[in-house]
């Protein structure tokens, strides 16, 4: 192998580890067993704290303008909901079904950014829509039990496709690692406040010796370090191929979610019919648009 392609295999392998990874914040939040307010609000501590280690550790200053703070801050709202969505949609149903779920957040993306942007929904995005739409119909349909849990995901990737839209702004003038960063305080300050109003904070909760691994190791592995290597990538991966490995993400879930609980994630042929349209839909979108767009070069 020569030496120009070794940073890029060598990346490769660092992207797949971390589109694995977090593949397995699903199990994750189906094994730790508090509530997903909770849980969300021990995730984003956990995580902040330990980004801000990695910061004095590589001695990264993180100082930002008081507007900058502010946008962040509050785009950390979304991302609370986003996740509280997320994990309340895995105990509401099944791994399968949250994450399936949540490959919507295409869909939502397709529709939302033209119009956030001013922009002109393009055909190939409303295909892909309506291919998406039919999956999870499908879902829907053969998987009625778990109307809730499936309400809960798309709610999920609907806050996580407002949050990536505004994101991809900001990605332009700061480093994604400053951005998640103070997100995830506003994230645990939001979180905090809704815990506070609703009393949440005078409930006991119970945290045996399982669930504090657990929640230390979504915090820092599956949040904190999986971030700050999927943006590291970036240097060496094009945008397209990183997209593309990322569409993953549900197909390792999925398959994990197997291995650790069996029968409870066998779903209906239905099922799985909807969620091959969804995730191939999602896979050969990035991949057309891809062609197009060379084709108009």
């Amino acid at each position: 192998m020569s030496s120009t392609n070794s940073p890029v295999s060598r990346n490769l392998v660092i992207l797949h580890i971390t589109v694995f990874i977090w593949g397995f914040t699903g199990i994750l939040g189906a094994l730790i067993s508090i509530d997903a307010s909770y849980l969300v609000w021990y995730r984003v501590l956990i995580a902040f704290v330990s980004l801000y280690a990695y910061f004095l550790y590589k001695k990264i200053s993180i100082k930002v303008s008081k507007e900058t703070f502010l946008k962040l801050f509050f785009t950390g709202a979304i991302v609370a909901l986003h996740w509280i969505f997320f994990f309340q949609s895995i105990k509401s149903s099944t791994v399968s079904v949250a994450l399936v779920s949540l490959s919507s957040l295409t869909l939502f993306t397709a529709i939302l950014e033209p119009v956030l942007k001013k922009q002109r929904i393009s055909k190939l995005e409303i295909l892909t829509g309506l291919l998406i739409i039919t999956g999870i119909y499908m879902i829907f349909k053969f998987e009625s039990k778990y109307s809730v849990g499936i309400i809960y995901g798309l709610l999920s990737a609907f806050c996580a496709s407002i949050f990536s839209i505004i994101n991809s702004k900001q990605i332009q003038n700061r480093p994604a690692a400053i951005i998640s960063f103070y997100e995830l305080i506003g994230a645990w300050v939001w979180v905090s406040v809704y815990l506070l109003i609703s009393e949440g904070f005078k409930a006991p909760v119970s945290l045996n010796p399982t669930d504090l691994a657990f929640l230390f190791i979504l915090g820092t592995v599956c949040t904190s370090v999986a971030y700050v290597s999927g943006v590291a990538v970036m240097k060496e991966l094009s945008a397209f191929r990183v997209a593309l490995i990322t569409n993953l993400e549900p197909v390792y879930g999925i398959v994990l979610a197997f291995l650790f609980f069996g029968k409870k994630e066998q779903m209906t042929v239905g099922f799985y019919v909807g969620a091959l349209v969804i995730l191939g839909t999602i896979f050969m979108f990035p991949y057309i648009k891809n062609r197009k767009r060379k084709k108009n070069i």
